[in-house]
């Protein structure tokens, strides 16, 4: 953990020794009383901690704020629901990379089984979400919804600057051509781990999407969208 990210509601109350959190503060960080370390409160400022006491079961905590955190980037992410495991490692890269929305639909070649994974349905998600904040040092938590259809995706992100569609087999572009405009808003659409159908093209060109291509080789689905993100996010200058 870059950042022990806390939510408004911890902060009145010690935080139990069981915590991962506060295992790390105690055995990664070392933290003894009196020491501080680098806190954020979920989609509110970063500052720091105080360890004021350690108890059998809990430490006590004190908070000192700075200013609120930037917003996230205007990206949304769109990804065919994929396995659980390839969607772990979306959250946390995508919740790293800065981007402001994630969206997960079930596509034409989606198992709809992975809607049903513990991943959704106990709210799993949201530990990797915060994995991903945490590591880039950030508070600000991308919001993220699952299960809809594609066209009901498509039509919740109809007011961005730019659509870009990741597509093997019938992109018109290289996605490292595309020009952006500094304060673009973008919509990046991956398909699920078998790509989209011919059918599913047509709902993304009639969208207004651009299908744009990584180059030749064929890359997993999680190393698709973290290449595609970085040329984006270069492309709109959030690197700079």
């Amino acid at each position: 953990m870059n950042l022990i990210l806390m939510d408004r509601s911890e902060i009145d109350h010690p935080l139990p020794k069981t915590d991962d959190r506060a295992v790390h503060i105690l055995e990664v960080l070392r933290r003894k009383v009196g020491d501080a370390f680098d806190v954020g409160l979920i989609n509110g400022p970063k500052g720091k901690a105080r360890l004021e006491e350690v108890t059998p079961d809990t430490l006590v905590l004190s908070y000192g704020w700075a200013d609120p955190e930037p917003p996230l980037d205007p990206i949304t992410l769109l990804v065919g629901l994929s396995r659980p495991q390839t969607n772990r490692k979306i959250l946390q890269a995508a919740a790293t990379m800065g981007v402001e929305r994630m969206l997960f639909p079930i596509t034409d070649r989606a198992e709809p089984a992975y809607a049903q994974s513990k991943l959704w349905t106990t709210g799993e998600y949201r530990r990797h979400l915060l994995a991903g904040v945490a590591q880039a040092f950030s508070t600000q938590v991308p919001s993220v919804t699952f299960g809809m259809s594609l066209d009901e995706a498509l039509s919740s992100a109809t007011n961005a600057d730019a659509k870009l569609a990741l597509d093997n087999y019938e992109n018109t572009e290289p996605m490292s051509d595309v020009q952006l405009r500094d304060d673009s808003s973008i919509v990046l659409a991956v398909g699920s781990e078998r790509g989209w159908t011919a059918v599913e093209r047509e709902s993304l060109r009639d969208a207004n999407f651009r299908l744009v291509g990584l180059g030749e080789r064929v890359l997993r689905t999680e190393t698709a969208v973290v290449s595609a993100l970085a040329l984006v996010k270069a492309a709109t200058g959030s690197w700079r």
